[in-house]
């Protein structure tokens, strides 16, 4: 048996032990509350206090329910009943939106956490409180951010399309006005690559992704208007396409399409001649994470021999060329059966 010193000293002890894990309570950095299990709140460290706007006094005794807004108060005996059946630490309203109820009626997000703990005076269930206001401001206000930059780029693309529609309208009135016919071919051709690049923006415009282009959704657009600019062959030649799945940055968008943009035409113009029909084929696929192959094909006259494609002085071969490279890519040709050009190259790294 321990004498009577021992047990001061034991008593003494536990008074320190006491009072030290009183002062860690007030201390710990979130809104702490124990309710007992009939919903009374005993006990609420300071950081509580401060939180709900309420003196410790004014709560002690008092139905948690006192902080939750009313149209929630009815169902929460019931959650706290459902605690107490199965009494493992785990977040309160899991899916749930949590709200707080200030003393001067505000309301505020919160999340919580209860926790079983056993006292002296029976089971009890410690709630650790959040407070999520300024952690939703944040969020808004980056959501706001992001919708202002989302309207800003989508006006950005809506006034390059619009600029570049006004370039083709003058060309056409000016194309208008001549008769050599040479030059009218020459307006034709960088109407259609205006058109390439002010269709691309429309996609982006449209499109719920500003980073990357539907290109599927562009070639659609673009290949049946610059089968309509060649009148000779209306009705002759038909457009394939297969770019399903295919999203290019508009870094490798604009050039990849004034790329179809001259081949198709190089092939309606050379390929389809003196009424021959047939078919073009447009190709864009990605293998793995980076790498884009595109290529357009057709059955119609090959590509004599005798031109050094290399050498070439026409500009939508030489443009076909210099953008290539500006894609770091390569291109192979096939001259006939059928005539194909296909270009490889690799995405940016953060594309």
């Amino acid at each position: 048996m321990p004498g009577k010193e021992e047990c001061n000293v034991m008593t003494s002890s536990r008074i320190e032990l006491d009072d030290y894990l009183g002062q860690a309570f007030h201390r710990m950095p979130v809104a702490m509350i124990v309710v007992n299990p009939r919903g009374e709140i005993t006990r609420l460290n300071q950081l509580a206090q401060t939180t709900f706007g309420y003196e410790a006094s004014e709560l002690i005794g008092q139905p948690v329910e006192t902080l939750i807004p009313q149209r929630y108060r009815a169902a929460h005996p019931h959650y706290r009943q459902g605690f107490l059946a199965e009494t493992t630490a785990r977040p309160m309203g899991l899916g749930r939106d949590l709200s707080g109820l200030r003393k001067d009626g505000s309301e505020f997000p919160v999340e919580i956490g209860i926790n079983p703990v056993e006292t002296g005076e029976g089971p009890m269930i410690l709630s650790v409180i959040l407070d999520l206001s300024e952690r939703k401001q944040a969020e808004k206000r980056i959501q706001d951010a992001l919708t202002q930059k989302d309207l800003l780029l989508r006006e950005v693309h809506h006034r390059v399309k619009n600029n570049l529609q006004v370039i083709h309208s003058l060309l056409d009135l000016q194309a208008l006005k001549l008769n050599d016919h040479e030059v009218v071919e020459v307006l034709r051709d960088s109407q259609n690559r205006i058109r390439s690049m002010s269709l691309i923006h429309q996609t982006l415009y449209q499109s719920r992704n500003f980073a990357r282009v539907d290109f599927q959704r562009f070639l659609d657009e673009l290949l049946p208007s610059l089968t309509e600019s060649y009148r000779s062959v209306a009705g002759l030649v038909s457009i394939s396409v297969d770019a399903h799945e295919v999203k290019l940055p508009i870094n490798e968008a604009i050039p990849c399409g004034l790329i179809i943009n001259e081949l198709v035409s190089n092939a309606l113009k050379h390929g389809f001649t003196q009424g021959r029909g047939g078919q073009i084929t447009v190709a864009v696929q990605q293998h793995g994470e980076r790498t884009i192959e595109l290529s357009v094909s057709n059955d119609g006259h090959g590509i004599p021999d005798s031109l050094d494609l290399e050498q070439t002085t026409t500009l939508g071969l030489q443009l076909v060329q210099l953008l290539t490279r500006q894609l770091n890519g390569a291109m192979e040709i096939q001259r006939e059966n059928p005539t194909r050009f296909t270009l490889r190259f690799d995405l940016e790294g953060d594309s």
